[in-house]
């Protein structure tokens, strides 16, 4: 199994790289026998179907990345030493989690150690951030400037980070301070207006991939969108629904058209 599918652009490219670094779902064998069954069966934590839902993007010239591997052998939108993102409380799952998002344990037995950890990190987590470098500097050298948008999604509803529903749509920029103003606008104003409920920063400002490679000052812009599974699934949260999919797709695509007129004027 690859570490991640790289689709390229099907138009002329434009500078944007659209990251998808937890739709991946596949676990090697000798991590799937340690996990708890009934939990590793379908890991609820990962963002299904995410890559499918942006499959349209190279036919707008961007570039799509894609994880293989479950986040919960790695997760490649947390800091390699494990510091937290956020201090207010809320479940936050570690760079090799032990728990899913609600607190419930993992694996049957002992979690990986710091070894192991390490290994993991060195194995999978590396060499999809030296690709993401790699990409964000090849594009940045060809146009000037490049925008890396993280693309996730999660249950509506997850208690062990709050109580009550979250947003349908949650833009993401480190408080302003991994996009320029007008890269974060461009964005922005098409979520607000798009008859979906939408929030920026709010509960979410982007995890560590976002915050690490968004240095706007260098022409290096970074946005996160964060969006309720249900924009896309089915109400259960399980499977693929077209019909919302393709309502959601026509926001998105709205967004990437505003995007690249603002990075390419």
């Amino acid at each position: 199994m690859e570490i991640y599918d790289i689709t390229l652009p099907t138009v002329p490219k434009v500078p944007i790289i659209i990251s998808s670094p937890h739709s991946g779902t596949y676990f090697p064998p000798e991590i799937a026998s340690r996990l708890k069954p009934e939990i590793a069966e379908r890991p609820d934590d990962a963002d299904w179907f995410i890559d499918r839902l942006y499959d349209f993007a190279p036919a707008m010239g961007i570039t799509l990345i894609k994880a293989n591997y479950c986040r919960w052998v790695v997760d490649l939108n947390r800091d390699p030493e494990s510091k937290p993102l956020y201090n207010d409380g809320r479940v936050i799952t570690g760079l090799v989690p032990s728990t899913n998002f609600n607190g419930e344990p993992l694996y049957k037995q002992a979690a990986p150690d710091e070894v192991e950890i390490a290994e993991r990190v060195q194995k999978y987590y590396i060499p999809y951030h030296e690709k993401l470098e790699e990409l964000i500097e090849n594009t940045k050298q060809e146009f000037g400037t490049v925008l890396l948008f993280d693309a996730h999604s999660i249950r509506r509803v997850v208690p062990g980070i709050q109580e009550e529903a979250f947003p349908q749509l949650i833009l993401g920029d480190n408080d302003g301070k991994s996009a320029s103003t007008a890269v974060i606008d461009a964005a922005w104003n098409i979520l607000k207006d798009s008859g979906y409920e939408a929030k920026h920063n709010t509960p979410f400002k982007g995890g560590q991939i976002t915050r690490y490679f968004g240095k706007p000052e260098s022409d290096v812009h970074a946005l996160q969108l964060e969006m309720a599974k249900t924009n896309y699934m089915d109400a259960g949260e399980t499977e693929y629904n077209e019909q919302n999919a393709a309502q959601m797709r026509e926001v998105l695509k709205a967004v990437f058209t505003q995007l690249i007129k603002t990075l390419q004027p």
